[in-house]
Parts: C-alpha cells; sequence; structure tokens
C-alpha cells in the first residue's frame, strides 16, 4: 500500500509563488495517474491538477489554468505543483492522492482516487 506525504505550504503573499511535494512509500507511483486536490475550511474538497503515469498529460480546475502546474519525477517517486500568482482564494489544505486503477482516463471526481495524503496548508495572505 502507498502512502503519501505533501510539504511546502506556508504562509505567502498574494502574487507569490509555491511549489508543493507529494512523495510516495511503500511502493512505486511510476504507473498511476495522481492528482492534488484542496480544501478550504467550512468547504468541500476540490480538484486541482492531475498527471497522467507518463507526465504527458495533465488537466486543471479552470481557476487554477495557466498560474498552476503539475510535474512529476518517476525516479523520486514524487510529484509536485507548482503555483505562481497566487490569490487569497487559493489558501486551502493541499492533498495528493492516487487515482484508482479501474479508471482509464485522466479524472477530477474525489471518488476516484484513494490513498490520499494528510495535506499541506498553504495559506495566502498580505
Amino acid at each position: 500500500q502507498v502512502q503519501l506525504v505533501e510539504s511546502g505550504g506556508r504562509l505567502v503573499q498574494p502574487g507569490g509563488s509555491l511549489t508543493l511535494s507529494c512523495v510516495a512509500s511503500g511502493r512505486t507511483i511510476s504507473r498511476d495517474v495522481m492528482g492534488w486536490f484542496r480544501q478550504a475550511p467550512g468547504k468541500e474538497r476540490e480538484f486541482v491538477a492531475t498527471i497522467s503515469s507518463s507526465g504527458g498529460s495533465t488537466e486543471y480546475r479552470d481557476s487554477v489554468k495557466g498560474r498552476f502546474s503539475i510535474s512529476r519525477d518517476n525516479s523520486v517517486n514524487t510529484i509536485y505543483l507548482r503555483m505562481d500568482r497566487l490569490k487569497p482564494e487559493d489558501t486551502a489544505r493541499y492533498f495528493c492522492a492516487v487515482q484508482k486503477a479501474v479508471y482509464p482516463v485522466l479524472a477530477v471526481a474525489i471518488d476516484a482516487y484513494e490513498s490520499w495524503g494528510q495535506g499541506t496548508q498553504v495559506t495566502v495572505s498580505s
């Protein structure tokens, strides 16, 4: 079973940048679609981005397109989320997860993912 640990979250000013990391252990994730999600206080967890096993295909929620970039390094069992031009509405706890093998294409639904990490807090505020 895979374990995921997110890191890199912190307080950042509006317009700033951050890169989050998600390190997997227990098994390789090189054949898995991986995703980033976020949850703000009092709100539902929502999809942010997903990446294919090779890294050749990605999907983003509309509000982060052009600002966020998901990537992966299978040699170190890690995925990343680069976040630029951060806004206060990006404030949330960010989680990574593994897409369930039964889904043949990149999925954006929360139910399509499993093996959630504990998350890392991103706060965008001046």
